[in-house]
């Protein structure tokens, strides 16, 4: 599935992602392959993204959670996520 992280200064990451974990105003939420459309405001926590490899231009927004997985995290204050059709984007700030 393609994810989109947009921030009012630059894209923050646009590519492939297995799935991606992110900070719901009720808690974190997970967005898989063929999740049901949604769009949903987020709060203050990190987008978790599952993908096996970050390209060059977005890696320096993102740390690595974890050495075994690929699971790469950016920081938002807040935003809002629309998914659908198995395209997602995510507008933080």
């Amino acid at each position: 599935m393609n994810i989109k992280i947009l921030t009012p200064e630059f894209v923050v990451f646009d590519g492939e992602v297995s799935s991606v974990l992110l900070p719901g105003k009720n808690g974190d939420f997970h967005i898989m392959k063929d999740h049901a459309a949604i769009v949903a405001s987020l709060v203050g926590g990190k987008v978790k993204v599952f993908t096996n490899e970050i390209k060059e231009d977005f890696a320096k927004h993102f740390t690595k959670e974890n050495e075994k997985e690929s699971v790469f995290s950016f920081p938002v204050k807040s935003g809002v996520v629309e998914f659908n059709n198995n395209k997602g984007i995510i507008l933080a700030e």
